[in-house]
């Protein structure tokens, strides 16, 4: 009997995973553990081992798309096997898979099919999916098949946009698509009526009268822009950055392409699209070859430009996207009591040591490096800081492992070097390094990012001379720390240049009270004005 492999849910962010490369191909044999494909998630490109032995018999995508969680990625099974059934999604819940280097198990198959209801209809209902943790309702981006048409499995259907980004979704049946929930534009809660796909003909007027598959549809407000009147009011064919768009705004591009165009700096607007109404997709961007622009002509000389100015402006509804930022910022401020406390260092005595440190360290040190093992210096004096909310008790932590803010072209990652304390300046910084490359390539393993009780958060390296930073859960502090600036300061009644630095300790007033981390920010600044003391 066939196995059904479902895309595994290995980060507990993860919404899809892009297939790297598969290291089996169909056809062959597979052992039970053997390297079946290398996936790449939001946070690193993990090794998936196949769960069972037989023969390869399906793969879900090829190599370089994209596979949501819990959808087919592989069936193995006898040779010659029939797994039809398999793929006309009317098998049960695949068991879950399992990934190597400590990655969670995978989730059982997510089914995107209603409940049947008390109706008997030839026909399969579609609702809209929970595509994210934390999404509450999508919005049809764009369909790509419309009533009367006929769909495949695996036909991409629609474009959906969550909280988090916008997917594409491939029908789970085979039939003529025989109604839509909500039109392009519109929001629909997760759960309700999105499509029905059935035989052609059929009678479903039943069915979507039954109270389980009614929509609870919220079509989306239109942008409202207020225009110069010397603008043509067609409608424009890119945006402002000039990628193409279909004419509900949405850009005519699959996720992938996208990623690929950014990677090669491709502008999208000088794409043609061969895919479904123009879309672009990936083998556009690997055809792509940009001819060079017509040169200007130059020979009339330049006449002034008459400039009639108007003031207009664009509002532009929310995306599900900054909703969720929105939010999840908001719970993080205002669910833990932020307090802030701020302190000058002076500077002078730690950038000599650093100097003299890097004539004889084997990897050079730098600032951060200092502030680290300055920190975990500190934490040990004040082990009630290196604590964590638990929600119905306080964790202090005897161990001390720092996280270490790192900015990625998507975001920001928080890396964890574990057991500051019982490393040297030089260790540390092997680490710091080790792991901010891994974080800017993706490759960084579930344990390298958690286990934190305590975060540093530096923007110094910007010119950032201070700033505040919201505490990362659940530890009960994170130290911002600003940039070195050279002022003027008073020394024995005379002004003199100096080196300042001012950094910023954001409290959690659940876990730690003002005393508390005034004293520990007292220790810190010792720490760094005096740096022999935490080469001790």
């Amino acid at each position: 009997m066939a196995e059904v492999i479902n895309m595994p849910l290995l980060s507990d962010t993860m919404e899809e995973g892009v297939i790297a490369a598969w290291h089996k191909k169909v056809g062959d044999k597979v052992s039970n553990g053997d390297l079946l494909a290398e996936i790449e998630t939001d946070k690193a490109t993990m090794d998936f081992e196949s769960p069972f032995a037989g023969v390869l018999l399906h793969i879900g995508v090829e190599a370089g798309e994209a596979l949501t969680v819990g959808k087919l990625l592989a069936v193995i099974g006898e040779k010659g096997e029939d797994i039809s059934a398999y793929l006309s999604g009317k098998t049960a819940t695949a068991p879950a898979a399992k990934a190597s280097k400590g990655a969670p198990a995978a989730p059982a198959a997510v089914s995107t099919q209603a409940a049947a209801p008390a109706v008997k209809v030839n026909a399969n209902v579609i609702q809209m999916p929970l595509l994210s943790d934390t999404m509450e309702e999508g919005t049809i981006a764009a369909w790509h098949k419309k009533v009367g048409d006929a769909v495949d499995n695996g036909d991409l259907l629609a474009e959906i946009e969550t909280d988090k980004a916008t997917m594409d979704f491939e029908s789970p049946f085979k039939g003529t698509l025989l109604h839509i929930g909500v039109e392009a534009g519109s929001a629909i809660k997760v759960g309700a009526l999105l499509a029905v796909i059935g035989e052609k003909g059929t009678d479903i007027s039943a069915l979507l009268n039954a109270p389980m598959v009614q929509a609870e549809a919220e079509a989306a407000p239109q942008v409202e822009v207020e225009e110069s009147k010397s603008l043509s009011s067609s409608t424009s064919s890119s945006t402002s950055g000039g990628e193409t768009v279909s004419s509900n705004g949405r850009s005519k591009a699959s996720p992938l392409a996208k990623a690929m165009a950014k990677e090669r700096g491709i502008d999208l607007a000088k794409v043609t699209g061969s895919g479904t109404d123009g879309r672009i997709v990936k083998r556009d961007i690997e055809n792509f070859k940009e001819t060079a622009a017509a040169s200007p002509a130059t020979s009339a000389p330049m006449q002034p430009l008459a400039v009639a100015g108007q003031e207009s402006f664009e509002e532009v509804k929310l995306s599900q996207m900054r909703k969720a930022i929105a939010r999840r910022l908001g719970e993080s401020k205002f669910q833990a009591p932020h307090f802030y406390l701020t302190m000058e260092i002076d500077m002078d005595d730690a950038i000599a040591a650093r100097k003299q440190l890097n004539e004889v360290a084997p990897a050079k040190i730098s600032f951060n490096d200092m502030a680290i093992k300055a920190v975990a210096a500190a934490l040990r004096k004040h082990p009630d800081i290196n604590a964590s909310w638990m929600g119905d008790r306080i964790r202090y932590n005897h161990h001390i492992h720092i996280g270490m803010a790192v900015a990625v072209p998507e975001g920001l990652v928080v890396p964890v070097i574990r057991f500051v304390d019982q490393k040297g300046l030089s260790a540390i910084s092997a680490d710091a390094k080790s792991l901010a490359g891994k974080a800017r390539d993706k490759k960084l393993s579930l344990e390298e990012m958690q286990g934190n009780t305590f975060t540093v958060s530096n923007l110094g390296m910007f010119g950032i001379e201070e700033f505040t930073a919201i505490i990362n859960p659940p530890d009960a502090c994170i130290l911002a720390i600003g940039a070195i600036k050279q002022v003027p300061v008073v020394k024995d009644g005379q002004i003199v240049p100096g080196n300042r630095m001012k950094v910023t300790l954001s409290c959690d007033h659940r876990v730690v009270d003002g005393a508390k981390g005034a004293a520990f920010l007292v220790t810190f600044k010792e720490m760094m004005e005096e740096p022999v003391r935490i080469l001790l």
